[in-house]
């Protein structure tokens, strides 16, 4: 996804002259602008909130997910309580959450162009922030969900790019190779996505501040784990402590 034109605006000699419009017709454009970035935030928060792991433990294995493991509807849990095979259906389609938001954010980003950078920016960051706060706080049961990461991961492949995406899921490899939690991987990968994003929305502030507070919201989200890898108690890839 390349939003180079977000934080490097083309040279006054290559530019063309915009056109002259009306001042009467500049508030409904801005106005029309914004409310498309409010259905982007909105539409990505509504897809987040489809709870995949409650839904796939109930048609098709007959039992709810929350009921087991840790409660948790992701895909660690499902791993748990699902096998396999569930954790993979969970997992590709939390992800697949993500990536659908990351289009639709793309798209927003086309549409608005390169007229109004700082709004096309903000857009693609309330698309990663809707889905990560639809995922956690999910309507549909009760205001409570997953912890974010699956779909934080799938939108941060049009957000960063592949690149990024990818740098990111490494900070999660090294981090759960290192320590054998899941927990610590996902910890680091969200404490480093607003590093990420200095470098990717330099001199875009209000996109990164809302890139960071989506981090802040999935570091919370884990706080129960936070607690017991600092007591010592929480579970290891492959069992124990």
């Amino acid at each position: 996804m390349d939003l180079s034109f977000l934080v490097t605006p083309p040279s006054a000699s290559s530019a063309p002259s915009a056109p002259s419009i009306p001042e009467s017709f500049q508030a409904p454009d801005v106005m029309a602008a914004g409310l498309m970035v409010a259905a982007l935030f909105v539409a990505s928060f509504l897809i987040g909130s489809i709870p995949w792991g409650v839904v796939v433990s109930r048609l098709f294995f007959g039992k709810d997910i929350r009921s087991g493991g840790s409660g948790n509807i992701g895909a660690t849990n499902a791993a748990r309580t699902l096998g396999k095979g569930g954790a993979a259906a969970v997992f590709l389609l939390d992800f697949g959450k993500g990536l659908l938001t990351g289009w639709l954010g793309l798209q927003c980003v086309q549409h608005l162009g390169e007229a109004r950078p700082l709004l096309a920016s903000t857009a693609v960051a309330l698309a990663f922030v809707g889905v990560v706060w639809g995922h956690i706080f999910s309507p549909w049961i009760g205001f409570k969900g997953g912890k974010g990461i699956s779909a934080a991961v799938g939108n941060l492949f049009f957000l960063f790019g592949p690149a990024g995406a990818l740098a990111e899921l490494a900070v999660f490899i090294v981090f759960v190779a290192a320590t054998r939690h899941v927990s610590a991987g996902s910890i680091a990968a969200a404490v480093a996505c607003p590093l990420f994003a200095l470098v990717f929305f330099w001199g875009q502030w209000p996109a990164f501040a809302i890139i960071t507070l989506g981090a802040i919201t999935v570091i919370w989200a884990h706080r129960g784990n936070i607690e017991r890898l600092r007591n010592g108690t929480e579970s290891r890839i492959g069992g124990g402590k």
